[in-house]
């Protein structure tokens, strides 16, 4: 079991950068041995894949509409980045982190076994 605490959301204008953390947190205190993944839910909408990366961390997988802007990163003990550069107003959302445990299956839901709550980000035109 691993529970995940995610920060850094906040208002920023359209063009801007923020980078969100991930940070695993209990008992377990690690995210070593997990496959790590963002997520985001606008409102109105369903929860949609944003970013992924593997538990070795040589493989990431993104979005289409994210690649080039965004990039995640983990540093191999308990904290997973999300760097999004050049924010446009339809990134708002509620971005959360996901850990999932077994086989590599980076863009379904489903398939990631622990969440935590989300942080909001809001980019303004």
């Amino acid at each position: 079991q691993v529970q995940l605490v995610e920060s850094g959301g906040g208002l920023v204008q359209a063009g801007g950068s923020l980078r969100l953390s991930c940070v695993a947190s209990g008992r377990s205190g690690t995210l070593n041995g997990y496959n790590m993944g963002w997520f985001r839910q606008a409102p109105g909408k369903e929860r949609e894949f944003v970013a992924s990366i593997h538990r070795g961390g040589g493989i990431t997988v993104y979005e289409d509409s994210v690649k080039g802007r965004f990039t995640i990163s983990r540093d191999y003990k308990a904290t997973v980045y999300l760097q999004m550069n050049g924010l446009k107003p339809e990134d708002t959302a509620v971005y959360y982190c996901a850990a999932q445990q077994g086989a590599y299956s980076p863009q379904y839901d489903y398939r990631y076994d622990f969440w935590g709550q989300g942080t909001q980000v809001t980019v303004s035109s």
